[in-house]
């Protein structure tokens, strides 16, 4: 059933449990982890390894462009038609189905439609930030792919990407594209205060410790969205790096927003957001205090690094 806000039927969908698309899930973070290494692969290095994200677009993820031998080519995954696109610059497009299949075979098909255009890309081929790091083109384990959920969650992705991006609009001071990290596959958006930051610990699940070393080289106040794998179901999430005396005392809104001991992070579940009677100001709540909880406890210039979003009326 649709939740309802106050001005009718709310665009924010349900998601199923994810004990009902776990598999799925899986499934499709190995599929974008693939064509995450590939636009890492060719793409040039950015901080914080945003050279390597995915995009939500009007069907689902996209790379946007790669660079190749002087021309450019986009992987989309489409969750409407349920399809894989490459398309490149000179015209050419390749596609297949997105249906049950195992990551082993995702990842043959792939390459066999990159070898199609001339495309040569070699990537690390095994999957990073999990605890058990079966190589791709071995992991025959992981196969389902759930059409209604995955297609849920994309819409759902759709909302908070559409928040994200008003939030980010009221900061002047460097901060991340509201951008898809396939590590966890989760939807970020990153705020920072200017200052470095101490050297972060590493130990990432098969994750080098110089990439969270530079993903976490200055001050951050992040926040982000994610099916909740290890939490159970989805959620909203924010923390602060380093985190700064009295952030987790703060008083963040909306009431269902909690702190997780276990995660280090506050989590504000999906389902609260959508039964609200506002969910885009529900959302904007969460963000705004968990941010000036950090930014506060952490004695950010929030005068200079803020700013209204410019009026062209």
């Amino acid at each position: 059933m649709p939740a309802h806000s106050q001005n009718g039927p709310t665009p924010w969908p349900e998601l199923p449990p994810l004990d009902q698309w776990a598999d799925t899930c899986t499934t499709v973070h190995m599929w974008t982890q693939i064509v995450g290494k590939i636009r890492l692969e060719q793409g040039p290095w950015v901080n914080h390894s945003w050279g390597s994200t995915l995009y939500v677009t009007s069907t689902g993820l996209t790379t946007s462009p790669i660079p190749y031998q002087g021309q450019t080519f986009t992987i989309d995954f489409d969750f409407v038609a349920h399809q894989l696109v490459i398309t490149t610059s000179n015209g050419r497009k390749v596609v297949f189905s997105l249906e049950p299949m195992s990551v082993a075979d995702f990842h043959d098909k792939i390459f066999d439609a990159l070898a199609c255009l001339g495309i040569q890309v070699h990537i690390l081929a095994r999957p990073v930030e999990v605890p058990e790091a079966i190589p791709f083109a071995r992991n025959t384990r992981n196969r389902s792919y759930h059409r209604q959920a995955i297609h849920a969650f994309w819409q759902a992705l759709v909302q908070v990407n559409r928040v994200f991006s008003e939030f980010r609009a009221g900061f002047l001071g460097k901060c991340s594209p509201v951008h898809f990290f396939w590590g966890a596959f989760d939807l970020a958006v990153t705020r920072f205060s200017g200052r470095e930051a101490p050297k972060h610990p590493g130990g990432v699940p098969n994750c080098a410790d110089w990439v969270m070393e530079e993903a976490y080289s200055h001050e951050l106040a992040s926040a982000g969205f994610w099916p909740g794998t290890g939490l159970g179901e989805a959620a909203f999430y924010a923390y602060a790096y380093p985190e700064p005396h009295g952030y987790r005392e703060a008083a963040i809104q909306p009431a269902a927003a909690r702190f997780h001991e276990g995660l280090g992070e506050y989590i504000l579940p999906f389902d609260a957001v959508r039964a609200s009677s506002d969910p885009d100001a529900a959302l904007l709540s969460f963000l705004q205090s968990t941010y000036q909880a950090a930014a506060d406890n952490g004695g950010w210039d929030r005068e200079t690094l803020e700013c209204l979003p410019p009026n062209p009326k």
